[in-house]
């Protein structure tokens, strides 16, 4: 077996001893920090030693004439992947020893990262599709029971339950895509069945998995919710696990993909509502989770629209500089509040001079996130953005409308997205703290609240979460560059980097939006700039009122159907089986009663019977 299955192997198989093994807080950090960091060496070690894909399969069942097997499968872009998963897994366990200093369950929590980031690795590193859906399967358990890990915040359970079972109406589609794919080629193998004929239906079944696992329109809603998790995890679902596994997946069977227009079509549909759908709603909400949340939502929407539009190494470029802002954003959010003890921006306001490390990585990440030059997000969107004007101009397998949609949504969002983030930056650091707020001294509760009290004044975090944030900030400021260099630009099979007349637009909506809104938050000190949204700010933080949506058209009538059939089941089915046998019951009972009866009766029960029997024969033979 090739030392790459250790990859995922490390961290699945000590994440099961921690489960299954009664352990205390000091071990189980231990046993996570160790998973994660030997992950990330045999990645960095396989991925400098390695000139070709490291490939390993074994046969596992026959089914009639289709082969099933297990393998590994691990090309230079897996690797990348990979190394960024394991990077971001080591940050979120070291970050989560301080952040969860006084958890009494800790223990389970670092265990159920370890396996959740080797179900991720798994995903990433798999030869054939049956290993893939095994590591879809355990990420999807995981993330349940990471999400509703805090049991005291009633928010938690339900949070966990609306993901799993989100996800799990997008994976009904992703397994019956993936069983037509096995079928057709008679093979789980993916590299065979790359080189099957595409089947449309099989392939757009799989975008309904991806739509759920990278919270894509229209099954994007569990995603905000899960906020209600541990903010480390929020880190780790939003930068490195879940959110991008759909993205890689569609990455690793592109070559079906590129030869299915109607497939493309659909998923640029996706990909552009879900991109305007994110931004916006990023624009209106209150909670700094949130925000990054639907900020999230918005940038998977980039990573597919730029598959949609025939560039895989767009998507890929952007998903590895969107993991580590987004990882280093969330970790610095945590940061913030352990700090103030609320996720509310309204409660919030000059941390800069109280936390200048936090700061400095908000303004490092928040740049990244709208990209701004020449920090990492600003190379990795304009690959996308360049690939989507490019789509327009035909000669694809993407349809020319397909390309124009993603690149004018893909251009309004840069100026959106530049807009919420500045806002976010003025609310949270600038201005007087308004941590008392118009409503009195006590400070507003948050999803995190619960785990702090409040302290006596901000200060930036603990040597334990302070070093994550810091060293995430380096790939997050840098990792645009990497698209110089000849390996990992050959990797991707990025184009040469350069900066086109074309990109001077997005640079000018970027600086329109952050303009506007700090231009709204001079006009009156203090005041939110999304004020100015007037009645769209209600429609726009409910995220357009979709779970609304979703209750009323499908959630009440899916209850309203169980509810019938419940009922048809206890007054219909049951109550015949039940009346059958009631029935049978009394019918026997008669029948023991008549053999009891005593003999001058029973004798003038039989004459009577034959008499009525007599008589009915005369009767009947008169009439014929």
């Amino acid at each position: 077996m090739t030392a790459a299955a250790l990859i995922p192997g490390v961290p699945l198989l000590l994440g099961l001893m921690g489960l299954l093994l009664p352990m205390k807080r000091r071990p189980a950090a231990v046993l996570g920090i160790t998973g994660a960091a030997i992950s990330l060496l045999v990645t960095l070690s396989v991925l400098l030693a390695a000139t070709k894909p490291v490939e390993w399969k074994t046969h596992w069942v026959s089914l009639g004439d289709i082969q099933l097997t297990l393998g590994i499968s691990a090309g230079h872009a897996a690797l990348y992947i990979a190394l960024a998963v394991c990077a971001v897994a080591l940050a979120v366990q070291v970050y989560s020893v301080a952040y969860l200093h006084d958890d009494p369950r800790y223990a389970p929590y670092a265990a159920q990262i370890s396996l959740f980031t080797g179900a991720m690795l798994l995903v990433v590193t798999s030869g054939d599709l049956i290993t893939l859906l095994i590591g879809w399967e355990v990420m999807g358990a995981c993330s349940y029971l990471l999400i509703g890990h805090d049991r005291r915040l009633p928010e938690a359970p339900a949070a966990a339950v609306k993901a799993f079972l989100v996800t799990r109406v997008g994976d009904v589609g992703f397994l019956l895509g993936v069983a037509i794919l096995i079928v057709d080629a008679r093979t789980s193998e993916i590299a065979v069945v790359l080189a099957e004929p595409p089947h449309t239906a099989a392939l757009v079944l799989i975008l309904a998995g991806v739509a759920g696992k990278s919270a894509q329109f229209p099954l994007h809603t569990w995603l905000p919710d899960a906020m209600a998790g541990p903010t480390p995890i929020s880190a780790l679902i939003h930068a490195a696990t879940m959110v991008a596994a759909g993205v890689y997946v569609v990455f690793r069977l592109y070559p079906l993909y590129d030869r299915s227009p109607a497939a493309l079509a659909v998923l640029g549909v996706m990909a552009a509502i879900t991109i305007l759908l994110g931004a916006l709603s990023a624009t209106a909400q209150d909670d700094l989770k949130r925000v990054l949340a639907w900020s999230t939502v918005s940038q998977i929407g980039y990573m597919t629209g730029a598959l949609a539009v025939g560039s895989p190494a767009a998507a890929l470029f952007h998903l590895l500089t969107h993991a580590a802002f987004k990882a280093l954003l969330f970790l610095a959010a945590g940061a913030v509040i352990h700090a103030v003890g609320t996720n509310y921006l309204s409660r919030m306001g000059g941390l800069r001079e109280h936390m200048p490390v936090t700061f400095t990585s908000f303004v490092v990440g928040l740049g990244a996130l709208a990209g701004v030059p020449p920090l990492a997000g600003f190379w990795s969107k304009e690959n996308v953005l360049t690939a989507a004007a490019h789509a327009t101009e035909g000669g694809g397998a993407t349809p020319v409308w397909v390309g124009w949609v993603v690149w004018v949504a893909a251009l309004f969002a840069v100026a959106i997205t530049a807009w919420y983030a500045t806002r976010l930056l003025l609310r949270a650091f600038f201005g007087i703290s308004r941590a008392h707020g118009p409503d009195g001294p006590d400070w507003e509760v948050g999803f995190d609240d619960a785990r702090y009290t409040q302290p006596a004044a901000p200060h930036d975090p603990p040597g334990l979460m302070r070093w994550p944030i810091l060293l995430l900030a380096i790939p997050s400021a840098l990792l645009g560059l990497a698209a110089y260099a000849p390996g990992f630009r050959t990797a991707l099979e990025l184009e040469n980097p350069h900066l086109s007349v074309a990109i001077v637009l997005p640079l000018i909506l970027l600086a329109a939006g952050a303009t506007a809104a700090w231009w709204l938050w001079r006009q009156v000190p203090g005041v939110d700039p999304a004020l100015a949204l007037g009645r769209a700010r209600p429609l726009l933080a409910s995220g357009f009122r979709l779970d609304e949506i979703q209750d009323r058209f499908l959630v009440r009538p899916t209850r309203a159907l169980a509810r019938a059939v419940t009922t048809a089941d206890t007054k219909v089915v049951d109550a015949a089986v039940e009346g059958t046998g009631t029935t049978t019951s009394a019918v026997g009972a008669a029948l023991a009663y008549a053999h009891r009866i005593p003999l001058p009766a029973a004798a003038a029960a039989v004459l009577a019977g034959a008499l009525l029997l007599g008589a009915a024969a005369v009767l009947f033979g008169a009439a014929a």
